[in-house]
Formats: C-alpha cells, structure tokens, sequence
C-alpha cells in the first residue's frame, strides 16, 4: 500500500512539474482588413490652343499634356538651352561672377543683325566688358539676343560650333525631339515638344546659376543699364522662372516652374505652354493651369496611430492587438492605389509597446513606407494554476 501511495505521488508530483515547465506554443495570429485610403481624380485646366505639358518634380505620375505632341518652334526658350550648353563648356559655380568676357567687333556686329530681325537686344558699348554671369542675366531675363550669340561665340569660337555642341548636349540629355540651329531662338526651325520642355526647365532648376539668374526680377549691369525680367509672373503665385518665348511662329511661349508648401514639403511645379496669342492671356492660362495642379497634391494617411492590423489569441484566452506606434502620411499627386501587406512576429509572451511585427505600404509611384507593429497591450505568463488546470494546452 504504502508502495503504491508514494508511486501515484511521484506521478503527482511529475505531472506538476511537467506542466509548470512545458514550453508554450506562440500565439495564435491573425491579420486585420486594411482599407486603404482613397484619393481624387486629377481635373486639369489647360488652354485650348497649343501645346502644354505640365509635371511636378519628384512627382513622374503627375506629367500630363494637351493639346499637339509635334515639335513646335520655341522661341527664346532656346536660350535656356544656351545658357546650358555654355556653362557646360565654361564651368561657373553658384555666387561666382566667373571669366571676364571682352566683346569682340564681331559680338557687337550682331547688335545691328538681330534688330533688324525685330529681334530683341541690349546696349553693348565698344570696349565693354563683363562677367560671364553679368552676361548670362543680360540674355535670359531681358532676352537679348546680341548676348546670346556672343556667348556662344565666346564660349565655342563660331555658330557652327556652338550647333554642334547644342546638338551633342540635346542628345545626352535625351531631349531627342528638340532642335536648336542657332543660340537666340529668332530662327524658326529651334523647335522641342512641351514634352521636352518640361525636361529643359527641371535640368535648368537643377543648375544652380540658370535658377538663380531666371529668378531675379531685376538687376542693374555696369554699361548697360538696368535689367528687368521679360517674366512678367515671376513672383505670383509661386513662379520662380523660367523663360519667354514671342516670335511670329511660335506664338507666345513660356518655359515655367513654380513652388507650393504642400503637406510640410516643398514641390515644385515644372511647365510648357507653346502657341499662345499674346504673353497677357497666356500667363492667364499659366496661372489658371498651376493652380490646377497645385489643388492635386493629397496628403493621404496611411495608417492612424494606435490602428490595429493584427491580433494574437493566447489559449488561455488573453488578447493582445498589433498596433501601429504612430500615424504616418505620404504626400501624393492625383489619384494613387494604397495597398498593405502585413507580417507579424511569432509572439508567446510580451510586453506592451514591444515590436511584433511590421505593416509594409506600396504606394503608386511612390517608395513602400514601412511602418513597425507594437503590442497594445501585454502577453502574460496566465500562472502555474492555469498550466496545472489546463494540461499542455499551451504547448
């Protein structure tokens, strides 16, 4: 008897130690049901005549035209393609005045040349001389086209050569349906897409000297006078730049670009706008246009603080959400797909706010965001009379 007492406590006994001890199974875990949040349409208003393109930088889904997609002459846009090439050719860093430039016989022959074009122009007295960068505010915010050819002849010795160079640069940029002849825009075989142009005027805003220079409204050069900007918008509405363009076959034409707060970040706004009656109703329907797109950008919440995209039962019936730790947003243009994809850790037990898996957010055209999932709440060890009472149910 007393044999058979002491083996049933042994099994007593190695039946509580076996189940204080045995290890427990993770939880259980199922995903929540993402809604993903919704955006808007874009509704654009572009004039009817023309060629326009329009894109915010940073923003490639946003790139929409109207209106003809044919190469189109483009003016004094060209110019923007001057000031490019030459700076690819002679180098000037942003607050630098750079190389002097003596104006040769020949640079000032092409004063008469270009007015009797009808062409624009500026002083430029014998013996002057400036700075390059003095030289390139002469062409691009007066336009004057006796500074864009003796830019091209100082920086490349000859017209010819500065064609090829402008056709070198044209290619390497990838800006294949732009053709430049010559460095005014006055002939009008300089030709590009709206396309094309929305291209020109980022690379323009990336080149810290053109940007600068295109941003000024007024400035006063030493032997020429004081120098104002042909942009009449710079300045409203956000516009910073970038270039006009009037010549009897193109219309009225603008190169533009302008800057919003949108969401805490800035985003710049690049355009083309080619064909147009006269520069009064075309910065019109630029204004009508930006304001447009500006109205697009969407700051849409991806997931709220504190939003629950998994739970983890327990077989001792505890609960425990997976949470996001904080909100998070992403700034879009137009109408954008959200979708979610959700992996959560192996969790037995755990703390509250420990990481427990993550929620990964694919955005259209945009970087995934990844955002971590924290426990809401505590996972706890549920005692020795729960493992006693519920054999190996956990395990």
């Amino acid at each position: 008897m007393t044999i058979t007492v002491v083996a049933v406590l042994v099994l007593v006994v190695a039946y509580l130690v076996a189940a204080a001890v045995v290890p427990f199974a993770p939880a259980s875990a199922t995903t929540a049901t993402y809604a993903a949040p919704t955006s808007s349409a874009p509704a654009l208003r572009f004039p009817g005549y023309g060629a326009t393109a329009v894109e915010a930088t940073d923003f490639p889904e946003s790139l929409t035209t109207s209106g003809d997609t044919k190469p189109r002459s483009i003016a004094s846009i060209s110019k923007v393609v001057t000031a490019l090439v030459v700076l690819q050719a002679k180098p000037l860093s942003a607050g630098q005045d750079g190389p002097s430039i003596a104006f040769t016989p020949e640079m000032q022959a092409l004063y008469a040349t270009y007015l009797a074009k009808d062409g624009e122009v500026a002083p430029m007295p014998a013996g002057l001389r400036l700075s390059e960068h003095q030289t390139l505010q002469v062409m691009l915010m007066k336009s004057a086209n006796n500074y864009a050819g003796s830019l091209a002849l100082w920086a490349f010795g000859s017209m010819p050569a500065y064609q090829r160079a402008a056709a070198s640069w044209l290619d390497a940029h990838g800006l294949h349906d732009t053709t430049i002849h010559e460095p005014t825009g006055l002939d009008a075989g300089n030709r590009s897409t709206a396309k094309d142009l929305v291209e020109l005027g980022q690379l323009a805003l990336a080149n810290p000297v053109v940007k600068e220079v295109v941003g000024t409204k007024t400035v006063t050069i030493p032997q020429v006078g004081v120098i104002d900007n042909s942009n009449k918008l710079l300045g409203m509405d956000g516009v910073e730049g970038i270039k006009t363009g009037t010549l009897d076959q193109a219309g009225a034409c603008l190169l533009f670009a302008a800057t919003y707060e949108r969401g805490g970040k800035r985003v710049t706004v690049v355009g083309a706008m080619l064909g147009g009656v006269d520069h009064d109703s075309l910065d019109t329907d630029v204004q009508r246009l930006l304001r447009s797109v500006a109205d697009n950008f969407q700051l849409i919440t991806l997931t709220h603080a504190g939003q629950t995209f998994g739970t983890f039962s327990t077989p001792w019936r505890d609960e425990a959400d997976a949470v996001t730790p904080s909100a998070a947003q992403v700034l879009v243009w137009g109408k954008t797909t959200v979708t979610a994809a959700t992996r959560l850790d192996r969790v037995t037990f755990g703390t509250k706010g420990e990481r427990v898996g993550r929620v990964r957010f694919t955005v259209a055209h945009h970087d995934p965001v990844t955002v971590p999932l924290v426990l809401a709440r505590e996972i706890d060890d549920p005692g020795i009379w729960w493992r006693w009472t519920n054999p190996f149910q956990g395990a």
